[in-house]
């Protein structure tokens, strides 16, 4: 007896521009964005916020890379950080993953270095804060 993990339903037509089916119909392609179901994005998205520190971000960072595909890149902006939104949170180009999804991630690690300034102060420092010193 085998059981297939779970995968994301489809987005409403129109509503998403994901890629899921050209994703499935292609063969040896890369599904592990697809086990990304709604409730473990809601899970996601619960521990996101919750961070504690800049090791925990990292740490997930790996975490989605390796099970989900998705690449975050996190960076202070060229310019001075005066808030969270100084903060450049990249999602990388994946076939597959909801423009939901997309939104919410970065959306949930601003709020964590709101909640928690010193991940973003953590962040800074290990980008050289004081390089033009």
């Amino acid at each position: 007896m085998t059981t297939t993990a779970p995968i994301r339903q489809p987005c409403p037509p129109g509503a998403c521009d994901c890629g899921r089916d050209p994703l499935l119909e292609t063969p040896g392609a890369d599904l592990r964005i697809l086990f990304l179901t709604r409730a473990e994005e809601k899970r996601l998205v619960e521990r996101l916020e919750n961070l504690q520190s800049l090791q925990d971000l990292e740490h997930l960072q790996r975490r989605m890379f390796e099970q989900l595909g998705i690449r975050v890149d996190i960076a202070p902006g060229f310019n001075e950080v005066r808030t969270m939104r100084g903060i450049g949170i990249q999602i990388g180009e994946l076939p597959g993953l909801c423009r939901k999804t997309r939104a919410a991630i970065p959306a949930a690690i601003r709020r964590a270095m709101e909640r928690r300034p010193q991940i973003a102060y953590e962040l800074l420092n290990a980008n050289d804060l004081l390089r033009d010193a």
